[in-house]
């Protein structure tokens, strides 16, 4: 243990950002030729054009890699500043050892403890929360959390949820900043009655893989779309509302929301419920689709490095996931 200071609350900034697709790049028009559905449809309802795919020889550490190197660029930093690294994924090269020690090899991150995090499209803002954590108690000076997913490993390409997700990666830098800055609240939330709506049956000790369950797919992600849908739009809304109202903030003071990139249905109708005007919501699954863990950091970086972000503004993160599990966060943007 270092970097260790008694009764030390410490407030939270993002120092850099940092984010990676591979390069293989599927449109809508190539899944439509084998599945029932078309690239209007997609597109209006899910709001997407077209998605990242990994090669065969492409990992999750490895998208996770290449955005953490241009974090580093980001913040000004070497490998070496790093104090921890916390990989959100839920599709992890292995089942051991955890992808964030493969990505600390990777990086020469030689000071750095490094462990994974698994709440799904949630997992991101689980694993920033925890990374604030270390930031906030003075443990650590510079925390690096990922997103990172690949769940073209896990897709069943004949069925028609395939065309919900893409391959990406997104890195944040986590360091700490001047009192009333950075992060103001986060909550997170968990609800185990729905972790069936989105499951991967096989892999785990419930059902080991075998020839059988690869046979029959069961390594493959399944999902309930209406219940994936119905919760999003329920929970997404009530959080936002929560963490706001922790902060003595209400919609009309955010400057952004960040979310999750579930689908552009589940956006709007959070958008609408809200009352946020919808040019406030980011989104930018229309090029990557849904990343899963890699969607908030991948959308931040692009809207960090477009240059709009003002020192002071407040942003929303927000998301939602397998398990169920979903949470939000304020952060009032330092540059």
């Amino acid at each position: 243990m270092k970097n260790v200071s008694n009764n030390i609350i410490r407030s939270v900034k993002i120092l850099g950002t940092g984010s990676y697709a591979p390069e293989r790049i599927v449109k809508n028009q190539e899944l439509a030729e084998t599945l029932t559905t078309t690239d209007e449809w997609i597109f209006e309802n899910l709001g997407i054009r077209e998605r990242h795919i990994a090669a065969d020889n492409e990992f999750t550490s490895d998208l996770a890699f290449k955005a953490a190197e241009k974090a580093l660029e980001n913040a000004s930093l070497q490998a070496n500043d790093i104090d921890l690294i916390i990989v959100a994924t839920a599709t992890p090269d292995r089942l051991a050892p955890s992808t964030a020690c493969i990505v600390q090899e990777k990086l020469g991150a030689v000071n750095a403890a490094a462990f994974d995090v698994n709440a799904v499209c949630s997992g991101f803002l689980y694993a920033f929360a925890i990374g604030s954590q270390f930031i906030a108690a003075g443990m650590y000076q510079n925390v690096m959390v990922i997103g990172a997913d690949t769940f073209s490993k896990i897709t069943n390409w004949n069925d028609r949820s395939c065309v919900f997700f893409g391959d990406g990666a997104g890195a944040t830098i986590l360091s700490h900043t001047e009192s009333g800055k950075g992060l103001l609240a986060v909550d997170l939330y968990a609800d185990g009655t729905g972790k069936f709506n989105f499951t991967v049956p096989a892999g785990g000790s419930e059902m080991p893989a075998t020839e059988d369950t690869v046979a029959k797919g069961l390594h493959k992600f399944q999902m309930n779309g209406k219940a994936v849908y119905d919760t999003a739009t329920k929970v997404l809304p009530e959080a936002i509302t929560t963490v706001l109202q922790r902060c003595s903030l209400t919609v009309d003071d955010v400057n952004f929301l960040i979310p999750h990139q579930p689908s552009i249905r589940i956006l709007k109708k959070t958008a609408e419920l809200l009352g946020l005007p919808f040019e406030k919501v980011k989104t930018n699954m229309e090029r990557y689709a849904n990343t899963s863990g890699g969607t908030i950091p991948i959308l931040l970086d692009e809207v960090n490095r477009s240059g709009i972000l003002k020192d002071g503004d407040v942003l929303v993160f927000a998301a939602v996931g397998s398990g169920w599990t979903w949470g939000s966060a304020v952060m009032r943007w330092v540059n």
